[in-house]
């Protein structure tokens, strides 16, 4: 994709250019509509148009969309059969879990040169604290202009950036300035500008809290603001009812805490039909073993237990894990592990809608000691899959499979 398709409205920043940013140190980085917008990395030509990323059936869900797409109702999660439905006309892309490791990797890298305060909340988002990083590279709102250029042309993507006093406040101005923009909250305008916010933009306030706030009357920020902490106590609880009254208030002291690693990583898939033959079921189990081994890769990371999930027609789900002697991110040993799992069920024949594969007990592969397995030689099977992996990023994610699922 070009810099000029990339072209941002500097517009959308609001009053960021002149906005006193005097204590505003948190930020929040959201890149925007990530999955679909790492797809169109390729597909400049898609640019501009309705694009879903997500599984292929009728069964499968959406997983993210653009922008162009959401306007005509699509949204994530959304069975795709509806998403084809409401937009007949937009075009479906399968997702790549490599490519959106690898990008958010160096996202992340990107942050981390700005500053060693980072807080990722998911493959996409994180907190930044760059109280630190004034001298070197000016004040919050320099810096994150200074990120949204370098994600842009270093990754190819945008983001949204919002520029506060607390993490709260700054992850709220950068979905109100999405897509593509950066919205800056003057620490001394915090209060003002809550109040002006309905009560459900507030952290925490989902469906049932909302339905409590309304039969309360308790339609904005500002009247949760001006009821007496105790009365939010007794009709919402004494942890959510403190919560709120923070909030409204703009009170969040939670410093930005630096984590990097991922507590699992593991994909799952929904057949477009229940299956009942376990040669597919395990064909289903060796793709997914093949795509967390990836990701796992992709993330410098290794494993330690296999989870394996398997959904049944009637929806009953069960869980089954080993802990592996030593951490591995190796499709043979993953997928070695979930078919034992899978076969130890004894379904005979039971009818299954969805499997999944995951790993935990998640650790840092550079670091990490290996000893070779006895029937692996010095250079075995994770040498080869890690030769696949740089022919999948230069040719394409398909490009080298197991033979089996071709």
């Amino acid at each position: 994709m070009s810099r000029s398709q990339l072209d941002r409205s500097r517009g959308t920043t609001g009053s960021a250019g002149s906005a006193d940013d005097t204590g505003c140190t948190v930020l929040h980085v959201d890149m925007d509509a990530f999955f679909a917008s790492v797809a169109l990395i390729d597909r400049p030509d898609l640019v501009g148009s309705p694009v879903i990323v997500g599984g292929g059936g009728n069964r499968g869900v959406v997983l993210s969309a653009t922008y162009e797409a959401r306007a005509l109702g699509i949204h994530s999660a959304m069975p795709m059969s509806r998403a084809r439905r409401l937009a007949p006309r937009a075009v479906v892309i399968g997702p790549d879990h490599a490519a959106y490791s690898r990008v958010s990797r160096n996202v992340m890298q990107i942050f981390a040169s700005v500053t060693p305060l980072v807080e990722p909340l998911s493959l996409d988002e994180a907190f930044l604290d760059v109280a630190g990083a004034r001298r070197r590279l000016g004040g919050p709102v320099q810096v994150a202009q200074l990120i949204r250029d370098r994600v842009a042309d270093e990754q190819r993507i945008t983001c949204s950036v919002g520029v506060a006093a607390t993490k709260f406040v700054a992850k709220l101005a950068s979905g109100r300035c999405k897509p593509d923009g950066m919205l800056v909250v003057p620490a001394d305008a915090t209060v003002t500008y809550l109040h002006t916010l309905p009560a459900g933009a507030l952290w925490g306030v989902g469906d049932k809290t909302a339905e409590q706030l309304e039969r309360l009357g308790l339609r904005t920020v500002a009247d949760i603001a001006h009821t007496p902490e105790a009365t939010l106590r007794r009709a919402l609880g004494e942890a959510s009812g403190h919560h709120l009254y923070e909030l409204s208030w703009g009170r969040d002291p939670r410093p930005v805490v630096p984590t990097a690693v991922e507590k699992s990583v593991g994909s799952e898939e929904t057949f477009s039909s229940d299956v009942d033959d376990p040669v597919v079921v395990l064909r289903e189990l060796l793709r997914l073993s093949e795509r967390t081994a990836s990701r796992l890769r992709a993330q410098h990371l290794a494993g330690r237990t296999v989870v394996l999930k398997v959904r049944f027609a009637d929806f009953t789900t069960v869980t089954r894990s080993r802990t592996l002697t030593e951490p591995t991110d190796v499709t043979r040993t993953v997928y070695g592990c979930a078919r034992a799992l899978y076969e130890a069920l004894n379904l005979q024949r039971a009818r299954v809608r969805l499997v999944g594969v995951r790993m935990e007990g998640l650790v840092d592969s550079d670091t990490q000691h290996r000893q070779l397995l006895l029937d692996e030689r010095p250079q075995g099977w994770r040498e080869a899959e890690q030769a696949a992996d740089r022919a999948s990023r230069r040719f394409g994610s398909e490009s080298v499979r197991p033979a089996s699922l071709l």
